[in-house]
């Protein structure tokens, strides 16, 4: 199963974990990392991924998502699709960054766009192109099909 992990979920771990509903996404983001450890699922890496991960002020943080690109199977780089993609996508109300996201999972066939930000998975719930689905919902998925 091939999926893709903005930088919202990339970055949950090193949120304030004092709220129940972060922590259970931290430790369901965990749950998904080892499953990409174990090559149950892939990971598709981006460039807007390096991109947005190059302007974390903190070097720790920018240092340890920077790793996982190491493990993913799939790179995908800036192409006329994608961008195609990405706009049609700002029709929905997205913003452009999430849209390359989410243009970049579409593009590279991913079966799930796995996030943590509200924004986007209300914008787009229900979408056909991809699953737009948060960590916690996923992990139950997978643990369902398991």
């Amino acid at each position: 199963m091939r999926i893709y992990l903005d930088n919202c979920c990339f970055n949950r771990p090193f949120d304030d974990q004092s709220s129940i509903r972060i922590r259970l996404e931290t430790e369901a983001k965990l749950f998904i990392q080892q499953n990409i450890l174990h090559g149950t699922l892939i990971l598709v890496w981006s460039y807007i991924l390096d991109y947005e991960n190059n302007f974390n002020p903190f070097e720790e943080r920018r240092v340890a998502i920077e790793l996982w690109k190491n493990n993913a199977v799939i790179n995908v780089l800036e192409t006329s699709e994608v961008i195609s993609i990405a706009q049609s996508l700002q029709e929905y109300g997205i913003k452009s960054k999430d849209a390359l996201h989410v243009a970049c999972a579409i593009s590279s066939t991913c079966d799930y766009f796995i996030s943590t930000d509200d924004l986007v998975l209300k914008k787009l719930a229900g979408f056909n192109r991809i699953q737009v689905i948060n960590p916690r919902n996923f992990v139950d998925l997978l643990e369902t099909n398991l």
